[in-house]
């Protein structure tokens, strides 16, 4: 079957031709045509097999036949996607299949400056592609309308839910209107996935053109078993000895992934890491790096299993598996796509035995495992728990992140975000512009200098004094190693509203200085400096003696912690 028996039209033949595509996979097959007739659709499909094509297609085609709508270019077609990449990727499948006909289209997702997605928006577009944090956003700000959307596309739903945007569903749920097309894809189906069409779905046609939660065909897999310390050193050889030029490495953890960058590097391979903690030009750069061929491999964590579109891409390396069985599918889908071949490698330490056998329980056969010459196993090395970068092992087979962790993780990373802001605005600001407590630090560290260099009386002998006067077996004074500001605990505390700061002898004992800025407590006398310059030897020894009125003390000083008490 072509496209042309489908029903699409000539502008849109036309784009196609230009990119070499000519006849429809199964799903676009199935897909496009029940699209086309306005029905809800439920598809599943593996990873790789065209899913995107399958619903932008038809949807820019129903767009642009109502004339009148398209010249008033008001917002039609919604469709959410759980990251930035994969956004992008579709946003691109809609501005490419669609460029000969008069649909605007545009993407927002975050990560990137909100002002030109809100020019974008006011000039008037038929199709938006979003992610979910950042469309709730705008709608925040009163930047988009979404009452008149016609058609609403859920992609990847199954790996929505994992990132816990099950509330942000909802709430862009309540915001659309109650009469519309609503298709929703997943390349896996779970318990989640069926509660959450049953209520955004109406009589959906399902459609399915393999079986679930399974790869393509045409990956070749294997599995290297290898010593956990040693996976870093087996990936550098089977690159260099198989002479692999693009090779997508996954990770579990962003610190895991950027330490392998940098090992890569090190062993002449030219490496690049892509992870939630990497700026989106960072990401974007790097990602074209790799496709031009500039970076040989590209370590990702699994925020790059979906929406990574790489044309004839060989290679795919789970370096470490994933902690939920469904993952590995989508992992190895950026291989073998559009019926090429593609390889897929997991080196498994004894640690990974589990999540071996679950993902081997979900596909349904055993993958084929070997031993590398020269990186066999040692078998006297026990397992260790998986830990998934959080302080968490790792889930037990099928079971997903719940909708709060996902939640509070990415609580968790905005308020991080607002944290850098604001000290990155206090760095720039003046002295007199710096938060109080700033200012009364920095005030604290300079009046212990001044105080430490009028109290401490000179040395000549290069020993230190006992620490009272009456004790002639007092034990000298310890020299405390402190921080910039005069700390022993590393802890500095900020000097009160009183213009008064507490410090603690090394000893323990308190005292307390009055500041020179303002206020007359403890100020030295007019003549005191000089009388105590001339009082000898015995003076200087008495006021080396501790005591709590400040008076003495030729202990260095420092501010007491907070939080030691």
């Amino acid at each position: 079957m072509s496209f042309e028996k489908i029903g699409l039209s000539a502008d849109i033949l036309r784009a196609l031709a230009e990119q070499g595509y000519t006849s429809p996979t199964p799903v676009q097959s199935q897909a496009i045509p029940v699209i086309l007739e306005g029905k809800d659709v439920l598809a599943g499909a593996q990873t790789g097999t065209g899913k995107t094509a399958g619903f932008t297609l038809p949807l820019i085609q129903k767009l642009s036949e109502d004339k009148a709508a398209t010249k008033k270019h008001k917002l039609r077609a919604l469709i959410l996607t759980p990251t930035r990449e994969l956004a992008a990727q579709v946003a691109e499948s809609v501005q490419t299949y669609g460029q000969y006909l008069d649909l605007r289209s545009a993407v927002i997702f975050g990560g990137v400056k909100i002002n030109p997605q809100i020019a974008a928006l006011k000039k008037g577009l038929d199709v938006l592609v979003a992610t979910p944090g950042r469309l709730l956003d705008h709608v925040g700000q009163g930047t988009i309308d979404l009452s008149t959307i016609e058609v609403f596309v859920l992609d990847e739903a199954d790996r929505m839910l994992d990132m816990g945007f099950i509330n942000d569903i909802k709430k862009v749920l309540a915001l659309l209107p109650k009469k519309r097309q609503n298709l929703l894809f997943s390349a896996t189906f779970s318990n989640e996935i069926k509660t959450l069409a049953d209520r955004l779905l109406d009589h959906p046609v399902p459609i399915e053109v393999a079986r679930r939660n399974t790869a393509a065909e045409t990956v070749e897999q294997a599995v290297y078993r290898v010593d956990r310390k040693r996976k870093s050193e087996l990936l550098s050889f089977l690159i260099g000895s198989n002479n692999w030029k693009q090779v997508l490495v996954f990770t579990r953890t962003k610190h895991g992934a950027n330490r392998l960058a940098q090992h890569l590097e090190k062993d002449g391979l030219t490496a690049a890491a892509i992870h939630g903690n990497k700026s989106q030009g960072a990401r974007t750069r790097a990602l074209a790096s790799f496709k031009s061929g500039d970076v040989r491999v590209l370590v990702a964590t699994d925020i790059a299993a979906r929406g990574l579109d790489i044309d004839q891409l060989p290679h795919v390396v789970n370096f470490e598996l994933p902690n939920v069985a469904e993952d590995y599918v989508h992992r190895i889908g950026r291989t073998g796509r559009a019926g090429n071949e593609g390889e897929a490698v997991s080196l498994v330490c004894v640690d990974e035995d589990r999540l071996m056998k679950d993902i081997e329980k979900l596909l349904g056969r055993q993958i084929r495992s070997e031993v590398v010459e020269g990186f066999e196993v040692d078998p006297s090395i026990k397992a260790e728990p998986i830990q998934n970068g959080r302080g968490q092992q790792r889930q037990k087979p099928g079971q997903r992140r719940s909708q709060g962790q996902g939640q509070q993780r990415r609580h968790q990373g905005a308020g991080q975000k607002q944290q850098n802001r604001s000290r990155r605005a206090d760095a720039q600001q003046g002295d007199e512009q710096r938060p109080a407590r700033a200012r009364a630090a920095a005030d604290g560290q300079q009046q212990n200098e001044r105080g430490a260099q009028r109290r401490r009386p000179q040395n000549t002998q290069g020993q230190q004094r006992p620490q009272s006067r009456g004790n002639a077996n007092a034990r000298p004074q310890k020299r405390v190693q402190r921080d910039e500001n005069g700390d022993p605990n590393g802890n500095t505390v900020n000097a009160d509203n009183s213009n008064r700061s507490a410090t603690v002898l090394a000893d323990g004992n308190h005292s307390t200085r009055g500041k020179y800025n303002g206020g007359n407590a403890n100020r030295p006398k007019k003549g005191q400096n000089a009388k105590r310059q001339g009082q000898g030897a015995n003076s200087n020894k008495k006021r080396r003696s501790g005591n709590a009125n400040g008076n003495g003390g030729g202990n260095r000083r420092s501010s007491p912690s907070l939080l030691g008490g």
